[in-house]
């Protein structure tokens, strides 16, 4: 279901929330790691990326190719600043006014931690374009206006924001991430909120929009024994919310949609065979210059490869986003 409101009974949200518990037990930094090396890591990204385009995956985690920023994932990281930070003011202060005043301070330190973002608004000579940066921070606005539209943050107080979560499934796959947002009512239920700076999915896309979630309901079920009540996704370029109620039946055959998943990534590494998906997502993938589909060389592959660990396993915002993840 698409629409804009908040969902009832769950706006007043507890004040603390328990620590996670990735399951490992308590131990000093003498005692030997008693757990077996994960089988391998995935994140909602990464499994997005394999599922998309096997080989999209193999640049991104295999050859670990650097993606270029773009105006548009930096934008997407300053807002996701914002949204987060938003909520570390008082409940009557989380107004528009607020929400615009922490834009350009947030770009700011984004630049001050990746100094090369500047070059993103300059012109042929390396000069700042003040205009440019100037059309950045209204966009930045403009998704930040329509959030006000979507939901009523004085009446939100999240239990975790930017929350690191990850753990281990019994067959040894390790799942990881960041959720942007985490509700929870006083009855204890959650709501998992993550947003999206682009439109919302054409209809019959609905539910490959919302693998993500699952897998974030997967995460945080094995960790909390609780399946969150709702996810929801907040779509500030179109001012849609996507929302969906999973139950144990959902979570379980996202676990066994992961299992499959990991065993036809180890057979890609195996085999060396990361065959291209060619389509209309291409045109934003940074590595159509060498996809043989597109007539492009493959560079050979790494003589090393560890696909235990992910290239981008944290999912933060990043100017350094594809395009298809916003």
């Amino acid at each position: 279901m698409i629409a804009g409101e908040s969902s009832p009974g769950l706006s007043t949200v507890a004040d603390t929330s328990p620590s996670v518990d990735t399951g490992a037990g308590p131990r000093t930094d003498s005692d030997p790691d008693p757990s077996p090396p994960p089988l391998g890591v995935l994140s909602p990204s990464r499994a997005s990326d394999f599922l998309t385009c096997p080989l999209r995956y193999r640049f991104r985690v295999i050859d670990r190719i650097p993606e270029r920023p773009s105006p548009e994932a930096a934008r997407g990281t300053v807002v996701h600043s914002v949204l987060e930070r938003l909520f570390d003011l008082p409940a009557e202060n989380r107004t528009i006014e607020q929400a615009s005043t922490l834009v350009e301070p947030q770009w700011s330190a984004l630049v001050e931690a990746e100094p090369d973002l500047a070059e993103l608004f300059g012109g042929p000579d390396g000069e700042m374009v003040p205009d440019r940066l100037d059309e950045f921070f209204t966009e930045a606005r403009g998704l930040l206006d329509r959030y006000f539209t979507l939901e009523d943050p004085t009446r939100l107080e999240p239990v975790e924001r930017e929350m690191y979560v990850e753990c281990r499934l019994e067959s040894g796959l390790m799942l990881r991430g960041y959720v942007d947002r985490l509700d929870e009512a006083p009855d204890g239920a959650l709501r998992v909120v993550d947003y999206k700076t682009g439109k919302a999915p054409g209809p019959g896309y609905e539910q490959r929009a919302m693998f993500q979630m699952r897998f974030y309901a997967l995460v945080l079920w094995r960790l909390r024994g609780v399946v969150p009540r709702l996810l929801q996704l907040v779509y500030l370029g179109s001012g849609d919310v996507l929302r969906y109620a999973p139950d144990e039946h959902d979570l379980r055959a996202t676990e066994r949609k992961l299992g499959a998943l990991w065993a036809a990534i180890e057979r890609a590494r195996t085999t060396g065979e990361w065959k291209p998906s060619p389509g209309p997502l291409c045109n934003w993938c940074d590595h159509k210059v060498r996809c043989p589909a597109w007539g492009g060389t493959l560079p050979p592959l790494p003589s090393t490869d560890d696909t235990a660990t992910d290239a981008n396993g944290s999912e933060a915002p990043s100017p350094h986003t594809s395009l298809v993840d916003l």
